[in-house]
């Protein structure tokens, strides 16, 4: 059972938050590194930092171009320009936590971060680099989800489209940062409440863009990502964020009650109105101490008395808590039986299958429904004639005691006795 997160994306999400809360939440910075320094690409370093962004302690990551690779149309940089605004970088720059180097020497893919590539290479550079299966499948979910988005954007086919945002240096390693940082951090679920995204436009290499751009609206639209447009002006997320909150996205509904296990906040580029961080938690759920149940129903008017009375036994076989019929007219006036079962939410599929199977309805309602029951236990009683099970209930302090009817009938027939004489013996011997 892998670990679950929750994001809140008050200030949008782009590529390098993302990994900056995963780092922050205690992602194996050896790990990640061992993976970027396998990847055929060189002219880059990673630096991951402290920064406060409106007075908020956040961690940064930054991917560092060499003059001879620096490219203006990556992520974060070919929407906003090239300065980074963080507000402050705690001891002026020089306590960084890490700086990895990637300056490869085995033969490279790609010589120059200008070529736009297209998503065969990108496919070639995720299987030659050094990670896991999970990471990998996560990183090609992430570029196929973008490559879709983009090739409708320019409307080209998606084999065909070379663009800026995947072929961008610094746009690979957040993605597949991003894929070994939740791989290493073993979440399988991730819960995203709304993006929350900003108006206005922005400049790239294409021109003046409105902002959701192109890319993130289509992502929106094909992964039903919940969007809130907020007042402040400017592109809260990019197409790599939206990208990823649709590759690991699995529910957009906290659990009820949960415990926050860790806080990770990551920083973004640009200085807006709202801080710009991404706060990323592990939680867990804490389970409802409420006694649930389900309830099934269906109604049959063509089916033999045999036939649902065997249909009662089977559910009761299967684990059913009860099973009852009540006579219901339906349509056309044909007298009928509405068949109810209770049971155990983790039985309701497997009793389901054998009312689908063993009568003739085609159609079955459920309700789950909570139930207040009395704190209870079974026992034993020795009577002259032999054991008796009952059922101890608890009220208000004192105890009722029901011997079981199946007990009781079964001693009746063994000694030939009215089963009212058995029934008040076993109830004279729990009584004393």
């Amino acid at each position: 059972m892998g670990r679950k997160l929750y994001l809140e994306c008050y200030s949008g999400i782009s590529g390098d938050m993302m990994v900056a809360s995963l780092l922050d939440l205690g992602a194996d910075q050896a790990v990640l590194g061992n993976t970027l320094n396998s990847l055929k690409i060189k002219g880059f370093q990673t630096q991951v930092s402290r920064v406060k962004k409106s007075g908020i302690d956040a961690c940064d990551f930054n991917v560092i171009l060499d003059a001879e690779h620096e490219s203006h149309d990556h992520d974060m940089e070919y929407l906003h320009g090239h300065h980074h605004d963080h507000e402050e970088i705690h001891g002026h720059g020089h306590h960084h936590e890490e700086i990895h180097s990637h300056h490869n020497n085995h033969e490279e893919i790609y010589s120059h971060s200008h070529e736009h590539r297209g998503m065969k290479e990108i496919r070639l550079l995720i299987q030659q680099a050094d990670m896991t299966e999970g990471a990998r499948t996560l990183a090609l979910t992430i570029f196929e989800i973008l490559a879709k988005a983009e090739a409708k954007a320019h409307n080209v086919p998606e084999d065909e489209v070379h663009f800026h945002e995947v072929g961008a240096v610094d746009s690979i390693v957040d993605i597949i940062a991003t894929a070994v940082c939740m791989d290493n951090l073993d979440i399988t679920e991730t819960i995203i409440p709304v993006l929350c995204e900003g108006q206005g436009t922005i400049r790239c290499q294409h021109g003046i863009l409105p902002v959701p751009v192109p890319a993130v609206v289509n992502i929106v639209q094909a992964y039903k990502l919940p969007i809130q447009i907020v007042e402040a002006q400017g592109e809260f997320v990019t197409p790599t964020g939206a990208a990823i909150a649709a590759a690991i996205r699995t529910g957009q509904k906290l659990p009820e009650k949960f415990s926050v296990e860790k806080i990770g906040i990551g920083a973004g580029k640009r200085k807006y109105e709202r801080p710009g961080i991404l706060r990323a938690m592990l939680i867990l759920e804490e389970l409802p101490d409420r006694d649930l149940i389900c309830k099934l129903e269906t109604n049959i008017d063509d089916c033999t008395g045999e036939n649902l009375g065997y249909v009662m036994e089977r559910l009761f076989e299967e684990g059913a808590r009860d099973v009852h019929f009540t006579p219901v007219y339906m349509k056309k006036n044909r007298p009928a039986w509405q068949l109810n079962v209770i049971c155990c939410q983790e039985d309701r599929e497997k009793l389901e299958q054998i009312i689908f199977r063993e009568t003739t309805t085609i159609g079955i309602r459920r309700i789950h429904m909570e139930r207040t029951v009395l704190n209870r236990e079974q026992k034993m009683v020795t009577t002259l004639i032999g054991d008796v099970k009952v059922k101890a209930c608890q009220v208000d302090g004192s105890w009722r005691y029901y011997p079981e009817y199946e007990s009781v009938a079964r001693l009746s027939r063994e000694k030939k006795l009215p089963y009212m004489e058995v029934y008040q013996m076993a109830m004279e011997r729990v009584m004393q």
